[in-house]
């Protein structure tokens, strides 16, 4: 037997008063999903344990069976490493964020109006002929998707033991890089991301794009907000660990990083943006293909997510509706005699707040050998009712690898 794991990132929510205190998911058509839900088994997950707030780093980690608590390493590394960027042991590497300030730095915009990727490709590129010109690393700066970007620095004496620059509010002033610890190490890499900092507003201020957007009123991208620094992270590859062949289907960076370090081959699938305007049935397409040749697929959207930062309730739902098409499609072109079926959420992120929080997701399991339950909707609340009950994210693959004959026994 294979295994397939849907994770939509961010879906799981709050209930919104608009809704009739339903929550997105609650509200969406999902014909699909509730169909599996009904064939199979459903539960709530703690990302990471109750009451905890996961990242998406630690939350995919966790879905994939590691003990986050004990492997993290930051985040900064596995995005670089996601976004093709090599990241060897020593080095240091931070997730960024192309974002707005005014004269006095106070953030107005932490994402710069979410700038398109072609702009943000040419501001990159100024930034690493700036960040050249430093001598006390080599420093290699680097966009990925929409506003979001990659520092790397390679050299002797570095840390991951800094702050973030990011106030994580708008309305606030950057802040200054600080030490977590009072190392030679970590002050000196604090030194080097102030200095980055300052010289990359100098260029991004003048810069030809930001005067265009700025015409056109539209938010500069003028300063890059800097977080999550990390290193490499120590993990087993699940093919030690579980004896699979693993593969995944995602365009984020920081998954498809994560998934390197766990072993994860990483398949290219034209058209998987992570934006709203992301190819479903690309991936749909790519997963059914992909279990051809792998024992486990995981397939990630992130377009649920950003609809949740965002605000947007109505475009969650939309977003929700589009999983559940790529979900119908999977489910109709694969064996379902031979084939377990998982769809949860990384996370929840709620369109209130625009925030992650603490609350447990919804996971449906669902194939041959599975123990149904009477949960006949997929949702937050109705797989409270479920069989599977309320699990850890680190418990999912087990489950997962049981269910399709690949676990081991403990014990004699």
């Amino acid at each position: 037997m294979k295994a397939i794991l849907i994770i939509g990132d961010g879906m799981a929510d709050r209930p919104i008063k608009q809704l009739n205190n339903k929550t997105p998911l609650e509200a969406a058509k999902k014909p699909a999903l509730n169909k599996i839900a009904e064939k199979g088994i459903c539960g709530l997950i703690d990302p990471i344990a109750p009451g905890i707030t996961p990242g998406s780093d630690v939350a995919t980690l966790s879905l994939l069976g590691y003990d986050a608590t004990k492997v993290y390493a930051g985040r900064g590394a596995l995005e670089a490493l996601g976004s093709g960027i090599e990241v060897l042991p020593g080095d240091v590497a931070f997730r960024c964020n192309f974002g707005t300030v005014d004269k006095n730095f106070v953030v107005l915009d932490r994402r710069a109006g979410r700038i398109d990727t072609e702009s943000a490709t040419k501001l990159a590129k100024a930034l690493q002929k700036t960040a050249e010109k430093t001598s006390t690393a080599k420093v290699l700066f680097k966009n990925t998707v929409q506003h979001r970007a990659i520092l790397r620095l390679r050299g002797k004496g570095l840390s991951s033991m800094v702050s973030s620059n990011d106030p994580a509010k708008t309305g606030q002033k950057a802040l200054p890089v600080n030490t977590l610890n009072k190392t030679p190490e970590a002050e000196k890499t604090a030194r080097i991301v102030n200095e980055l900092v300052k010289l990359f507003h100098e260029t991004l201020k003048n810069h030809p794009v930001n005067k265009e957007r700025e015409k056109k009123g539209l938010p500069p991208a003028n300063i890059v907000l800097c977080r999550g620094a990390g290193t490499l992270p120590d993990v087993v590859p699940l093919t030690l660990r579980f004896g699979i062949r693993p593969a995944v289907v995602a365009a984020m960076p920081l998954v498809r990083g994560v998934c390197k370090v766990a072993g994860i081959r990483v398949l290219p699938v034209k058209g998987a943006t992570g934006t709203y305007e992301t190819d479903f049935m690309a991936k749909a397409r790519a997963t059914v293909k992909a279990l051809q040749s792998y024992d486990f697929v995981l397939t990630h959207v992130k377009a649920t997510d950003v609809a949740s930062h965002d605000g947007q309730f109505k475009r969650k739902i939309e977003m929700i509706e589009k999983l559940d098409g790529m979900v119908d499609y999977i489910t109709k072109n694969v064996d379902n005699e031979e084939t377990l079926i998982a769809v949860t959420a990384d996370h929840t992120t709620t369109c209130k707040t625009g925030n992650h929080e603490a609350d447990p997701v919804p996971i449906i399991l669902a194939g041959p050998g599975v123990r149904t339950d009477d949960v006949r909707e997929f949702g937050e609340r109705t797989c409270a009712k479920g069989g599977l009950h309320r699990i850890r994210g680190m418990d999912l693959m087990p489950i997962m690898l049981n269910l399709i004959g690949k676990s081991t026994k403990f014990g004699a």
